[in-house]
């Protein structure tokens, strides 16, 4: 595969967008690491996320949103609970795992009824998801069990000629991934604990 390797621009966002539309696969730049994206109704474009990074699909794939609004489209409910933490925290560093709509392919979710989704604090990533006109599924972009990517030359090293395109954005602000929370109980469950902690979560 050719990969399409661009800076950050607003023609090369729309460019990117299209592949995306298309079917097909691309890295870009979040606040916290490199994503790897694809229209996450599509399931074969899903499957290239899977098949480029080496992921076992029974690993379920985060979804990015541009809005609250985005995510009531993929969210079967939001509780009042998890509203008070997006209004805290989005856009930013925290993943809310949520029950899913049934729209939301399978493939995605690992099989799973919930999804975990994001709004990233980066102007960037929402111009994407906007140009885009859905939610992206999109995993952090770099082979599975490897380090992940933050920066352009990270995905390159890693993923060039596995995607379709990589934008280069520059060196991601935060540099770890996103804290990962469960909402679909009664209490939050941290399952993966980053920048925003489980102090900061309770707090709210």
């Amino acid at each position: 595969m050719n990969t399409i390797i661009k800076t950050v621009t607003e023609d090369s966002i729309s460019q990117a967008a299209e592949i995306l539309k298309q079917g097909g696969i691309v890295a870009f730049p979040t606040d916290t690491v490199y994503g790897l994206g694809a229209i996450c109704t599509d399931e074969e474009a899903v499957k290239k996320i899977f098949a480029a990074k080496g992921r076992d699909e029974g690993k379920p794939l985060s979804i990015l949103v541009s809005s609250i609004e985005q995510a009531e489209k993929i969210a079967l409910e939001i509780p009042e609970k998890a509203r008070r933490l997006m209004k805290k925290y989005w856009p930013g560093a925290l993943t809310i795992v949520l029950r899913k709509r049934p729209e939301i392919s399978d493939i995605v979710s690992a099989g799973k009824d919930t999804i975990g989704i994001r709004m990233p604090d980066s102007r960037m990533t929402v111009a994407l998801l906007e140009a885009a006109g859905m939610p992206l599924a999109a995993p952090s972009a770099n082979t599975s069990g490897k380090r992940s990517s933050v920066s352009a030359d990270d995905v390159i090293c890693d993923l060039s000629g596995k995607v379709d395109m990589i934008l280069d954005g520059g060196i991601c602000p935060v540099g770890i991934s996103s804290t990962v929370v469960d909402l679909t109980g009664e209490k939050p469950l941290i399952l993966r604990e980053g920048v925003i902690t489980k102090s900061m979560i309770d707090e709210a």
